[in-house]
């Protein structure tokens, strides 16, 4: 027996610490060349220094087929309330329900309408996004249609950030 036996205990080697509860996080990869993502803020319509209105409105199967008709009756109601003496037929009511009719044809889950005014011109816009890309291009028939229908300009875009395609109509009231 070694001298110094005796003095040490029992337990001698001492015993290993219990392992940790969770389980220690390996150090995460460094990336090369770490890249700086540029992000802009999603661009919205803005309409400035003038009367507007919006509205959103549901696109499903069961709400679409009443969709372009509310859409028409809420613009004539603003536009009244701006004191605009329209009549029910009056074109913007029937460019608003093509261009919305249009929006739900792309088969997005909604439409917004927005509607702006300006007191000096007699002419109002209205715009009309589908929150949805069709992926069908856009003809020149509806465009051909809404200025039939009595609009003084007309066109239609796609945003190429957020996949919404925008309808619009300048109409004198």
């Amino acid at each position: 027996m070694p001298p110094d036996a005796e003095k040490w205990p029992p337990s001698y080697p001492p015993r290993t610490p219990p392992p940790p509860k969770r389980p220690v996080e390996p150090p995460r990869p460094e990336r090369q060349g770490a890249e700086v993502i540029a992000v802009r803020p999603r661009a919205r319509v803005r309409i400035a220094n003038r009367r507007a209105g919006n509205w959103t409105y549901d696109t499903a199967a069961w709400a679409a087929h009443s969709t372009p008709a509310r859409a028409a009756r809420a613009v004539l109601d603003r536009l009244r309330s701006w004191g605009y003496g329209l009549p029910d037929q009056h074109p913007v009511a029937v460019i608003t329900a093509r261009l919305v009719r249009a929006a739900v044809a792309d088969g997005g889950r909604r439409a917004s309408v927005h509607l702006a005014d300006q007191d000096l011109d007699g002419q109002v816009v209205v715009l009309v996004l589908s929150h949805q890309r069709s992926g069908v291009p856009e003809d020149e028939r509806l465009l051909r249609e809404v200025t039939g229908l009595g609009a003084v300009a007309a066109g239609t875009e796609d945003g190429p950030e957020d996949g919404a395609r925008r309808r619009w109509a300048v109409v004198e009231v």
